[in-house]
């Protein structure tokens, strides 16, 4: 045995630079695409951003007081692994009341550090390496990495403009084999604000149950729909067990910073969850609990104002992009347009670079949200309206030089 453990040392490779010592995971995954073209952004002045998902919005006074009042008590301890008590009835009360998924407080409801925390935990508990993660797109640029470290493999499914970005049976089917496991959705959608109705639903449902899968159903946008109320993927017949609903408190509410989140579920599933993230963060910040108490129960008001203006500003916002003469579909939820940009014969990366460097605006080119995003760019209209009119007069500029040449 000692000579053994001697010719290992002898025969170990010395690492030769301190890369040689992360896993393999980590080192093939791709920096963000947003934030590499951020990072451009940052050199520039005088430059109108349509770029971060985050709403221009200030957290409600009364909900910041809450957080206030919640130091001021000396309320500064831990909290319960799944979360305050008062905080997951809350959820549990206004998940019922808005969009019909009702929840038991005590055992399927997690809270959690953001709603990006909910989908890691959730798919860290299902993932068995080599499982095949579905994920339309073009997406939220975290699933795959996300999957990735996990162990699974992300498997995109292209949706397309002309279905006004939503997921179809059949393309779904199209991607299925015997190693798939879980679905992802994001619904309303970032980057494309495509939204799916019940009647969409009831064909994924049907391939869902037929496949034996488990979705992680994202609905951190479920609030900010246009004409069409939100329909959770969760309340499809025979799809409660197999959801976990993750949604948060960052957009509806203007609480990015804030950092507050939830799980959804099956009991089982949540319990899975509660254990990885009981001994990774233990429980989401208190104060920030506290004040999506006083968010749920007495900030529907002010969120419906929200919406309200996200909503005149997406009006503005196609119509400018089409006066301009490039192709966009009618965003139904979220807060970003997803305007094609193929028209002018550029990519999605170069347009936007050259947008930046020439316009002055800055956009995510669509490529970074994988199959489909490739000829689009994501502009979010969470801005002042009068940034909005400043940045489409400004495109406006820059696409009638292109096609001057």
């Amino acid at each position: 045995m000692i000579k053994e453990e001697e010719e290992l040392v002898r025969t170990k490779v010395k690492r030769q630079a301190m890369t040689d010592y992360l896993t393999p995971s980590v080192q093939n995954i791709k920096p963000s695409g947003i934030r590499r073209f951020f990072d451009l952004v940052n050199t520039r002045k005088d430059v109108i951003t349509l770029g971060v998902g985050e709403p221009d919005f200030i957290t409600p006074w009364h909900v910041r007081e809450a957080a206030v009042y919640s130091l001021e008590r000396g309320k500064t301890q831990y909290t319960s692994n799944a979360g305050l008590p008062a905080l997951r009835e809350a959820i549990g009360q206004y998940l019922n009341d808005q969009f019909q998924t009702p929840y038991d407080p005590a055992n399927e409801i997690l809270v959690t550090v953001g709603g990006s925390e909910a989908i890691d935990l959730a798919l860290r508990a299902l993932i068995v390496p080599g499982d095949e993660i579905l994920i339309p797109e073009p997406c939220y640029i975290s699933y795959s990495p996300i999957t990735a470290l996990g162990g699974g493999v992300p498997v995109g499914i292209e949706t397309f403009a002309k279905d006004k970005f939503k997921l179809t049976a059949e393309s779904l089917e199209a991607v299925i084999t015997p190693r798939s496991k879980v679905l992802i959705l994001c619904y309303p959608s970032n980057p494309t604000g495509g939204i799916m109705t019940y009647e969409d639903w009831l064909p994924i449902a049907k391939v869902v149950e037929d496949n034996d899968l488990i979705v992680i159903s994202d609905e951190i946008y479920a609030e900010l729909t246009y004409g069409t109320k939100h329909c959770s993927f969760s309340a499809m017949p025979g799809m409660r067990d197999r959801t976990i609903l993750v949604s948060g408190f960052s957009k509806a509410f203007a609480m990015t910073g804030w950092r507050l989140g939830y799980a959804c579920g099956h009991p089982d599933l949540i319990a899975a969850m509660l254990k990885i993230h009981q001994y990774t963060v233990m429980c989401a910040p208190a104060m920030a609990q506290y004040a999506g108490v006083e968010a749920l129960t007495r900030g529907l008001e002010e969120k419906d104002r929200m919406v309200d203006a996200y909503n005149q500003r997406r009006r503005l916002v196609v119509k400018g992009f089409r006066d301009i003469g490039l192709e966009c579909h009618e965003p139904e939820g979220a807060f970003y347009a997803f305007p094609s940009v193929k028209a002018t014969g550029l990519s999605s990366e170069k347009f936007a670079e050259r947008l930046l460097e020439e316009g002055g605006v800055a956009a995510v080119p669509g490529d970074v949200f994988g199959l489909g995003g490739e000829g689009h760019l994501r502009c979010s209209y969470a801005t002042s309206v009068s940034n909005l009119a400043e940045a489409l007069d400004r495109i406006g500029g820059f696409v009638h030089k292109l096609k001057q040449g």
